[in-house]
């Protein structure tokens, strides 16, 4: 069964606009085209947009989700398809050393808030300023 641009858009949950250009970076096949000129798209469009939002709500960028549906595109045998593991291993090293980061920045600004740093420019000036002592850390 063939769909139109709006229908596959709706099933989907994204907007016309956001549906054409995951075709011009080629993360969606060009679609068919009726004698009338207008786009029919197989149901499995539906299925890699949905798989193409998810990825990004997971922190993955287009570039790496091109990357990942091209890799998906040409794998033949089971096993092929490592650059998922790898790359979500990456995702998640990534995650994880921001939340690292966050959770100092938090506790920074935690001390701040305990030292009762109301005034930036007279805390920084203070010698125990937990602001200035992060940023030697």
């Amino acid at each position: 069964m063939s769909l139109r641009s709006g229908q596959v858009a709706a099933a989907a949950g994204v907007n016309l606009q956001t549906l054409r250009y995951y075709e011009r970076r080629g993360l969606l096949d060009e679609p068919e085209r009726t004698l009338g000129g207008h786009r029919v798209y197989p149901e499995q469009a539906v299925t890699t947009l949905r798989t193409i939002k998810a990825a990004q709500r997971l922190g993955f960028t287009l570039a790496e989700i091109a990357e990942l549906l091209a890799s998906a595109r040409h794998q033949h045998r089971p096993g092929e398809g490592a650059g998922l593991r790898a790359s979500t291993q990456a995702k998640l090293a990534d995650v994880e050393a921001k939340i690292a980061d966050l959770t100092t920045v938090a506790g920074t600004l935690r001390a701040a808030l305990a030292a009762g740093c109301d005034d930036l420019e007279t805390c920084v000036t203070t010698p125990d300023c937990p602001l200035v002592l992060d940023a030697r850390g």
